[in-house]
C-alpha cells in the first residue's frame, strides 16, 4: 500500500499513477492512504474528489492523528491487501489445473477425433438450421407488420385512385387534368411500393406466369437509364439465345431487377460499369437456404465491379432492414425483398463477391413449358353493366373504400346497395333478392370476407362474388381464381372487367 501526504499531490502530475492504476491486473486493486489537513469537509474539497477519481481504492485520515488511528487504517489496507493477493494465488492455481487438465485431454483426443468431427458436422447443420429459422422469423415478424400497413395504406390509395378517376371525367380545365394525372400516378406508385413490400415479406399473392426474360431487360433500359444516372455506365445486357420462359410476376422481376441495379451503382464509385445478364441454368442440391432448389431455373444476374462485400457482410445481406449505407441513403429492404420474391416464386439467390473486385448477384426462376403471353390492351377500356337492372351488393368496413367502390359500379350502370359489416350484408341479401352479385372486402372485423362468402354461397349457390383485398394472407385466398380477386387499389378498368367475368 501507499501512504502519502496530501501536500504532495496538490501540484503533482497524476497522470502516469493513473494509467499505472488503470493497468492492474484482474486481482488487484492497490490502496491509498493519503494524510489530509484538518478541516472542511470532503465534498467541498476539490482536491479530495479528484484524487477519489484518480486513486480508485483511496482513503483519507485528517492530521493531526493517534497513532492507533493511523496503525488501524494500514492493517485495514493491508488486510484487503492480502486477500488480494490470495486471490492470485488461487487464480494461479486455476490456470495451473486447466493446464494440467488440457494437457490430460490433449493426450486423450486422439481416440475421440472422430467422434468430434461428426459432432462437429452436426453441430454445423445445426447452426444452418436455427440461422434460417432466425432469418424466417424476422421475416414472419416484419411481414405481420407489413400486411398491416398494406392493409390500410392499400385503402387510402383506393379512396385516392377512385376520387381522381372521377374528378378527371367531370373536369375539362388542361392544367387540373395534369395536376389529377400526377395524382393518379402517385397513388399508383404507392400502390406499387406496398406491392412489394408484401413481396419482400412473402405474403403477397403473386401472379406468376410465362415471362420471357430477355424482352422483361431490354424493356427496361430507359427506367435503368433514368434510375441509375450517368455516374455509372451500363453495358449492352448479355442476353442468351434461346432463353426458356420463367414463372414469375412480370411486375416483381422488374423490381428484383431495379433494386439489384441501385445496389450495384452505390457499391460503385463514378465510372464504374454494370451489366445485366440471362442464362438458362440446371441446379444441383441447394447448399444453403437462399440457394434455389435442384431442377431447371432461368437466370438473371446483376454484375458490377464495385467495392465487393467483406464476409461478415455477406452473412447478412437478406436481413431485414441491414444495410452498410448511412442513415437516410437507404432502407436495407432491397435484397430482402429479391430474397423474398425469389423464395416465395420457387426460386432462389446466389451471390459471388470479392473485396475490391465487384459482386454478381444471380436470381433464378423456376423454368416453365408455358409461351410467354403478352399484355391485352383492350383492358384499357372498362365495360359498363351487360344490362340494366344489375343490383350489386357492396361490403367494406371502410366507409371512404365503400362508397369510392359504389360510385365506380353507379357510373357503369350498375344499380348498388351497401353494407359495413358482413352481419349487415347478411341481413340485407335475405331482404333484396334482386341482388346478382356481390363485391366484399376480405379483412374486416368480426365476420371477414371468406366468413361472409361461405355464408351467402349457402343461402344462395352459384351467387358471383368478387373479392376486394387490400391485403390478405396468400394462403386465405389460395383457393379462389385471380378472376375473382381484384386488389386494392382498383381502378374502374380492372373492377369492370372482373365483375363482368364474374356476372358471365
Amino acid at each position: 500500500m501507499a501512504i502519502i501526504v496530501e501536500d504532495a499531490l496538490r501540484s503533482a502530475d497524476l497522470s502516469g499513477l493513473s494509467t499505472w492504476i488503470g493497468e492492474q491486473p484482474s486481482w488487484s486493486d492497490f490502496p491509498f492512504l493519503i494524510l489530509t489537513q484538518r478541516g472542511g469537509s470532503v465534498e467541498r474539497n476539490p482536491l479530495v474528489q479528484r484524487l477519489s477519481r484518480t486513486l480508485g481504492n483511496v482513503g483519507f485520515l485528517e492530521r493531526p492523528f493517534h497513532p492507533t488511528t493511523l496503525v488501524s487504517a494500514v492493517r485495514t489496507a493491508l488486510r484487503g491487501r492480502s486477500r488480494q493477493y490470495e486471490a492470485r494465488e488461487r487464480m494461479e492455481e486455476i490456470r495451473r489445473g486447466e493446464l494440467l487438465l488440457e494437457g490430460r485431454v490433449v493426450e486423450r483426443t486422439a481416440e475421440l477425433e472422430a467422434a468430434n468431427r461428426q459432432l462437429a458436422a452436426q453441430i454445423a447443420e445445426r447452426e444452418k438450421a436455427e440461422a434460417a429459422l432466425r432469418q424466417t422469423q424476422r421475416l414472419d415478424a416484419v411481414g405481420q407488420l407489413t400486411s398491416g400497413i398494406a392493409h390500410d395504406f392499400n385503402n387510402l390509395l383506393t379512396v385516392v385512385i377512385g376520387n381522381v378517376e372521377q374528378l378527371q371525367k367531370r373536369i375539362d380545365d388542361p392544367a387540373i387534368q395534369r395536376r389529377l394525372a400526377m395524382m393518379h400516378e402517385a397513388s399508383r406508385r404507392g400502390a406499387q411500393l406496398t406491392a412489394q413490400m408484401l413481396a419482400f415479406s412473402r405474403r403477397q399473392k403473386l401472379e406468376p406466369r410465362a415471362v420471357d426474360l430477355n424482352e422483361t431487360v431490354r424493356g427496361m433500359g430507359d427506367l435503368l437509364q433514368s434510375t441509375i444516372g450517368g455516374s455509372v455506365h451500363i453495358l449492352e445486357p448479355d442476353l442468351a439465345e434461346g432463353l426458356w420462359a420463367a414463372m414469375i410476376d412480370p411486375t416483381q422481376i422488374e423490381l428484383v431487377i431495379l433494386n439489384l441495379a441501385i445496389n450495384a451503382r452505390d457499391a460503385m464509385d463514378v465510372g464504374g460499369t454494370l451489366q445485366i445478364a440471362t442464362g438458362n441454368v440446371t441446379r444441383s442440391a441447394p447448399q444453403s437456404p437462399e440457394e434455389p432448389p435442384a431442377g431447371e431455373h432461368v437466370m438473371v444476374s446483376v454484375s458490377d465491379n464495385g467495392s465487393g462485400m467483406p464476409s461478415e457482410v455477406l452473412a447478412k445481406v437478406f436481413e431485414p432492414f441491414f444495410t452498410t449505407k448511412a442513415v437516410g441513403k437507404g432502407s436495407g429492404l432491397g435484397l430482402s425483398q429479391v430474397y423474398g420474391l425469389a423464395k416465395q416464386s420457387g426460386g432462389g439467390v446466389t451471390i459471388e463477391t470479392s473485396v475490391g473486385q465487384g459482386t454478381t448477384i444471380r436470381v433464378f426462376l423456376p423454368r416453365t413449358h408455358a409461351s410467354p403471353a403478352w399484355k391485352d390492351t383492350s383492358a384499357a377500356i372498362a365495360p359498363a353493366a351487360p344490362s340494366d337492372g344489375l343490383t350489386i351488393l357492396v361490403v367494406d368496413d371502410d366507409e371512404a373504400v365503400r362508397g369510392v367502390t359504389a360510385d365506380i359500379l353507379k357510373d357503369l350502370g350498375y344499380g348498388v346497395v351497401e353494407a359495413g359489416s358482413g352481419g349487415a350484408a347478411l341481413d340485407l341479401f335475405d331482404t333484396r333478392a334482386d341482388i346478382r352479385a356481390v363485391v366484399l372486402d376480405f379483412a374486416m372485423p368480426g365476420m371477414n370476407g371468406g366468413d361472409v362468402a361461405r355464408e351467402l354461397s349457402g343461402r344462395r349457390p352459384g351467387l358471383p362474388i368478387l373479392f376486394a383485398t387490400g391485403y390478405a394472407d396468400a394462403q386465405a385466398l389460395a383457393s379462389t381464381p385471380e378472376e375473382a380477386i381484384v386488389h386494392k387499389p382498383f381502378d374502374r378498368v380492372e373492377l369492370a372487367h372482373k365483375l363482368a367475368s364474374a356476372l358471365s
